[in-house]
């Protein structure tokens, strides 16, 4: 029998709140984390990976020699810091002889390794390589612009799937309605052959067009690189029919004697009932009524004597 904990404190059963299942899930968290070996150059890129996601990635700087994403066994302690983190999606750089400057960036599902993707890096450029008015550098938080640019990302599978990840990696947490003003970057992926992509990024700059709609131009501001599609592994078909499943949405209740109306929109019915003015309880201390039953009174008093003096008179 397995001993299931539950938890004790109130941060522990927020924590665990918040990784549950959810109808409409939040932003997904990047893990960025490297092997035994790197090179300048990749730890350069993980470096200006995790600024640019710098709102939503973990880092880890040390070494981890048993990360061997595409052998068997060697996705567990992968796995691990994705279950401790709470990241959905991983970042995965390693340098050797065979394979330099090389990212794997994958996705987990249930903290299970999904797919994956290998890439290779070349002719990198960083954002300080880049002249450029500071202004217009991103602002952390802003939604990104991303275009992919060429045939090959409908025609190639590797550049098909290549174009998902990079998707999932880039465009934060999904939303309904967007402000054109926060709109301030770009990627921008190019499908240079079958097998490579150039990636660069650039800021978005308005100028002056004449015109209600302002004309766009791009800065680029780092940073820029080549990526070479080496291996990918694409998910199983039952691990995928799990993942896509998505939850009924509950149905509305009914609210009552509340419609909807082409030209009116929201309407609603009010119900009064009718005012019995009959039994309203009047106030005991009103000075008017006091007066009047005084005044009453009195003339009651002396239609009451009249008849006595008369009697006596006569008598």
């Amino acid at each position: 029998m397995l001993k299931i904990k539950t938890p004790k404190s109130g941060k522990a059963k927020r924590e665990i709140e918040k990784r549950a299942p959810k109808l409409v899930e939040s932003g997904k968290k990047t893990l960025i984390l490297q092997g035994t070996k790197t090179s300048n150059v990749l730890n350069a890129v993980l470096a200006e990976i995790y600024h640019l996601k710098k709102d939503s990635a973990v880092r880890y700087t040390r070494k981890n020699e048993n990360i061997r994403p595409f052998e068997s066994g060697g996705e567990t302690s992968l796995e691990f810091f994705s279950l401790k983190t709470d990241c959905s999606i991983f970042v995965f750089g390693s340098h050797s002889k065979k394979r330099p400057d090389n990212l794997v960036i994958g996705r987990t599902y249930d903290h299970h390794i999904y797919d994956l993707v290998e890439v290779g890096v070349e002719n990198f450029k960083s954002m300080e390589s880049f002249t450029y008015d500071k202004k217009l550098a991103p602002k952390v938080g802003s939604k990104p612009f991303i275009a992919f640019i060429g045939e090959g990302f409908e025609s190639v599978d590797e550049l098909k799937h290549l174009k998902e990840v990079l998707l999932e990696l880039l465009r934060g947490e999904v939303v309904e309605n967007l402000n054109l003003a926060g709109l301030d970057h770009a990627y921008i992926c190019t499908a240079v052959s079958s097998n490579r992509v150039f990636f660069t990024h650039c800021a978005m700059r308005l100028k002056k067009s004449g015109t209600i709609v302002p004309r766009m131009e791009l800065v680029e501001v780092g940073p820029s690189m080549d990526l070479v599609v080496r291996r990918h592994r694409l998910p199983n078909d039952s691990v995928r029919k799990e993942a896509m499943k998505t939850a009924k949405e509950q149905p509305k209740k009914k609210v009552k004697n509340v419609s909807q109306d082409v030209i009116q929109g929201k309407v609603g019915k009010i119900y009064v009932p009718d005012q019995q003015v009959g039994s309203v309880a009047l106030p005991n201390k009103a000075k008017g009524l006091k007066r009047e039953r005084r005044e009453a009174k009195m003339k009651h008093e002396t239609n009451d004597r009249a008849p006595k003096k008369q009697k006596e008179n006569s008598e």
